[in-house]
């Protein structure tokens, strides 16, 4: 395992008011990010930028993900304000692009799916303008539960592959690799004009086999957009770091994936899921 951190790995820490200004819209709304649940490195660059990525549907996971700092305990109750709620924190910041994701709610008869559209439904009633992103769950494979999101047009579907199949016992031992990749296909099966996106961490023990074998699997799927960042454990407890990926690599599968097709590839150690989202979107 690989205890120092390199350089480039290190952020500096910054505050101000941009970013108190988004910690009291969170707060008064009652609202939960994936910036502060995932304990994301960048969050207080895009607090300062004033985005943040919603996080809804409470913070307990019903999944088991060995890499993941979200809360894994009894989910909590589906709060139906949360839509109206987000839609407001929306247009105080002043967002033009939305993005929404959700702890996975296997509970849940829909996974959660039907939440997801009245929150899209409600940030359209008040913010006209907005561009909104959702990254889902799998729904278990749910074709139903999937079609509410996308009946609700979002303008960018993102579902993440997280890693390299070969690893999915160890890092995502409730999640099926195929799965993942049947959704992001389904997606454009029901409505082609809306973006997917998909992403996967470095560091885990994957191969550059491996690395080349997701990016293939994700355009076979017509998958627009990929993100990929290095994998950072949140503790002691999860899955070990198995290597500090140099950026001139990252480099190398951006070119990878820019040639076989892909709109936009973000590809560096620091890039998350949601990180510059507005900016790829464009």
């Amino acid at each position: 395992m690989y205890e120092r951190k390199p350089e480039w790995l290190r952020v500096r820490i910054r505050g101000g008011e941009m970013s108190g200004d988004v910690h009291e819209v969170l707060k008064k709304y009652s609202l939960n990010t994936v910036c502060t649940e995932a304990n994301c490195p960048n969050r207080m660059e895009c607090y300062n930028k004033r985005t943040a990525t919603f996080m809804i549907l409470g913070k307990n996971c019903t999944r088991n993900c060995t890499f993941c700092n979200v809360t894994k305990k009894e989910p909590e109750a589906v709060d139906v304000n949360e839509p109206v709620h987000v839609a407001k924190a929306v247009e105080k910041l002043n967002l033009k692009h939305a993005v929404i994701t959700s702890v996975t709610r296997d509970d849940l008869e829909d996974g959660g799916s039907a939440h997801f559209a009245e929150v899209i439904k409600e940030i359209r009633k008040l913010n006209k303008g907005v561009t909104i992103e959702v990254l889902i769950p799998d729904f278990n494979g749910d074709g139903q539960a999937l079609k509410n999101v996308v009946v609700a047009k979002p303008d960018v579907i993102n579902h993440n592959v997280e890693t390299a199949p070969s690893l999915y016992k160890k890092v995502r031992p409730m999640a099926i690799y195929k799965r993942s990749l049947e959704l992001l296909a389904n997606v454009k099966n029901i409505d082609n004009s809306i973006l997917t996106k998909s992403g996967f961490m470095l560091g885990l023990g994957e191969t550059e086999e491996d690395v080349i074998g997701i990016l293939k699997d994700l355009r076979d799927v017509k998958c627009d957009i990929v993100t990929i960042g290095q994998y950072l454990a949140p503790s002691s407890k999860h899955h070990p770091i198995i290597e500090y990926v140099h950026p001139d690599i990252f480099k190398k599968y951006e070119t990878i994936g820019l040639e076989m097709g892909f709109k936009h590839v973000a590809s560096a150690p620091l890039v998350r899921s949601s990180y510059h989202a507005e900016e790829v979107f464009k």
